[in-house]
């Protein structure tokens, strides 16, 4: 199965809230992930059996090392308005202050760590559109898996956002080990991911 889109709304003035407004009331299969993209309206298929055993022990790693008043989600919302983006990351690492309260999303900039494992169908938003994206919003990290990279899997870690472009601070095959700077202090062994 491939990501779907559903177009907004006819015409180019599509409002943010409106944009929210179909992202909220969008009935999508259970598991299936809502996103807008580039302001679409974008349903993908759940993840398959390996992206779910990837992020859970990328999870279980992350675990050890993030302050005590931090969590990990995998289901939160992640808005990147200046990029008419509303996405839901794999993985966010963010402190608990920034989810007290009612809603079901953050504004990007409060992330520390996003995670984004490509799916075959739809590894061109994570490779392109959510890099700028993320980017753009000034997350500090930004974590691409990529399992589908050219047959070559690999472990893409950027940072220091300035002006809309991230630096890649470092890139692994699976196999080699990643550093993830501080806060985080994680040497990550991406061997423990399965490739397909």
């Amino acid at each position: 199965m491939s990501a779907l889109t559903v177009d907004p709304a006819p015409g180019h003035g599509q409002e943010w809230d409106d944009l929210v407004r179909i992202w909220e009331e969008t009935d999508a299969p259970e598991g299936c992930k809502v996103e807008i993209i580039e302001g679409i309206v974008t349903v993908s298929p759940p993840p398959s059996k390996d992206h779910n055993l990837t992020v859970a022990r990328l999870q279980r790693s992350l675990y050890g090392v993030i302050p005590e008043d931090w969590e990990i989600f995998q289901t939160l919302g992640v808005s990147v308005p200046g990029r008419a983006g509303l996405y839901i990351p794999d993985l966010v690492v963010v402190p608990d202050s920034v989810v007290i309260g009612p809603g079901n999303r953050i504004p990007a900039e409060e992330a520390r760590l996003v995670v984004e494992i490509t799916s075959q169908a739809n590894a061109n938003h994570d490779r392109i559109r959510k890099v700028q994206g993320y980017a753009k919003a000034g997350v500090a990290l930004f974590l691409l898996l990529d399992p589908w990279h050219s047959g070559r899997p690999t472990a893409t870690l950027y940072g220091e956002p300035d002006n809309g472009t991230y630096r890649v601070l470092d890139t692994v095959e699976y196999g080699g080990k990643l550093t993830l700077p501080e806060p985080f202090g994680l040497d990550l062994d991406t061997g423990m991911f399965p490739v397909s």
